[in-house]
């Protein structure tokens, strides 16, 4: 066993390529991360930067070519289905897309219970836990009998963190959880979960394209930037005094609610890309 949650060495992703040559397209260059138990870890990058294969990596999701991926000291790059599916207990996600993440024709409280019921547990144990995991995502016990259209997008967030909790996994891989709801909503749900890491001690690979968001949740940043990672560090540092030019227009990028602060960072965006044109191993 390890103090780390999550061990990633030098990973590789590569898919095959397409047309005559069909030579393979690698989209991680060998990533290397940690995450220890309890803890956050934010990737942030723009699309197509690979934050998002290296969550699909760990859940299996995406073809593992390289380099390993290890879960409480357990290698699991490239292990079959039944043990993925032995894995739900301990490794969760919740996806981008509130709207397309839940089933539309079943009740909130079925998409709750339906983990529950796959891993063995009795029908009565659980609604009791499907009760106690709406309470604890602030809606309440009557939204079971309701049809995910019937809530908002930042409630059917909720309802997809709830489903992740359900069999109170160690680590959970947010994928961009955030960024189809509006800026207060977004910081309702952040809120969600560091209250719910602070209570459960759940650990979070937490995928993001904007840096205002990663630095309100992560204890550490890794800034990917076409499949490398181009600067890491604690949060505070990285979201606060970015050393990389890729970093440094992430953050110019970041929304704000302040239409004169957010035209002041576009001009700053532009003036940085003039002045020092991106290379991956920028200083």
């Amino acid at each position: 066993m390890t103090d780390n949650v999550l061990d990633i060495d030098g990973l590789v992703v590569s898919y095959p390529g397409k047309g005559l040559r069909r030579r393979p397209v690698e989209i991680l260059h060998g990533v290397s991360l940690a995450i220890p138990a309890g803890r956050t870890l934010g990737l942030v990058g723009e699309s197509g930067s690979g934050k998002t294969t290296i969550g699909r990596a760990v859940l299996g999701l995406a073809p593992v070519t390289g380099g390993t991926i290890r879960f409480d000291g357990r290698d699991i790059s490239r292990i079959g289905r039944r043990d993925r599916a032995r894995m739900a207990r301990d490794l969760q996600v919740v996806f981008q897309d509130p709207y397309s993440s839940l089933n539309p024709a079943m009740r909130v409280g079925d998409i709750l219970a339906e983990p529950l019921t796959i891993q063995g547990v009795s029908r009565r144990d659980a609604a009791t836990r499907v009760r106690e995991l709406l309470d604890r995502v602030g809606l309440p016990a009557d939204a079971a009998d309701r049809l995910p259209r019937e809530f908002s997008g930042g409630q059917r967030q909720r309802i997809a963190i709830a489903r992740a909790l359900a069999l109170r996994p160690r680590l959970i891989v947010c994928d961009e959880p955030v960024s189809a709801l509006d800026l207060t909503t977004q910081a309702h749900v952040l809120d969600l979960f560091l209250q719910i890491q602070q209570d459960t001690g759940v650990s979070y690979l937490f995928v993001s394209h904007d840096l205002d968001v990663v630095r309100h949740i992560s204890h550490e940043v890794a800034v990917l930037y076409r499949g490398d990672i181009v600067e890491r560090g604690p949060a505070g540092e990285v979201t606060t005094a970015p050393r990389h030019p890729y970093t440094q227009r992430l953050l110019l990028a970041s929304p704000l609610s302040d239409p004169d602060r957010q035209a002041e960072r576009r001009a700053q965006r532009i003036r940085l890309r003039d002045a020092r044109p991106m290379t991956a191993d920028a200083p």
